[in-house]
Parts: C-alpha cells; structure tokens; sequence
C-alpha cells in the first residue's frame, strides 16, 4: 500500500505501519483505523481496494510530510523573526523547552565535553 508516495510495510501491523508517514505516531494510526472501521491488528497486505481508499481519504485531509515539515518550519521562522525566547534559543541551537544545559543537552550542543583540570598543580622543579 502507497500513501502519498510512501510505501506502509506489509508486514507490520496497520497501527505501527502507518507511522512511516511523518506526522503519525501510534496514536494518530489508532484514531485513523477507529474512524475508518478497520481493525488495529489487520497487516496492508490483507487490506481491500475499498479500505485503502478509506485510509487515503483520512490521512489526506491531515497535514502530513512535506505540508507538516514546512509549518514547522514556518513557526520556528516566525518566532526567530520576532525575536521571541524560543526564537533566540532555536537561534543559538540551544535547548528551547526549558531543559538544563550544564550538564546535559548533548545532542543540540554537539558532543563537545570539556574536561577540568584534576585539580592537582605540577610543581615546577627550581
């Protein structure tokens, strides 16, 4: 089965094969085949014409992949242009929700980690 030029493995489940498409997670794929009528467990390859043209006309209607990508990226946008608090930690590639940063925040960061000094100093031989 192809959604929107993604191919849904046929060997998963429906619920965990849907979240190739990015935008869906378990629960969305749950809310989509409750709507739809289908059962959670059913694989894409058991599907009939009529049911992937249910799904398809579901997850149409959702901002998915590309559409998605671009709001996230116009939002991020948006709040750097204003100047806002998150807009600057986006800027400066720092944690933007609040998390700490002396010790953690590896992955924003780099992992960059610079070690101190033991502590003990060589004494000089004169």
């Amino acid at each position: 089965m192809r959604i929107l030029g993604i191919t849904v493995p046929n060997e998963k489940r429906l619920e965990v094969g849907l979240t190739v498409l990015y935008g869906i997670g378990v629960p969305r794929a749950r809310k989509i085949l409750d709507q739809v009528g289908i059962g959670r467990g059913k694989q894409a390859k058991d599907l009939t014409a009529d049911e992937e043209n249910k799904i398809r006309m579901v997850i149409e209607k959702i901002p998915i992949e590309g559409n998605l990508k671009r709001e996230i990226a116009g939002n991020i946008k948006r709040l750097k242009d204003i100047k806002s608090y998150r807009g600057i930690r986006h800027m400066k590639r720092l944690p933007v929700r609040g998390q700490r940063t002396k010790t953690n925040s590896r992955t924003v960061r780099g992992n960059v980690r610079k070690t101190m000094a033991s502590g003990k100093r060589k004494e000089s031989k004169t």
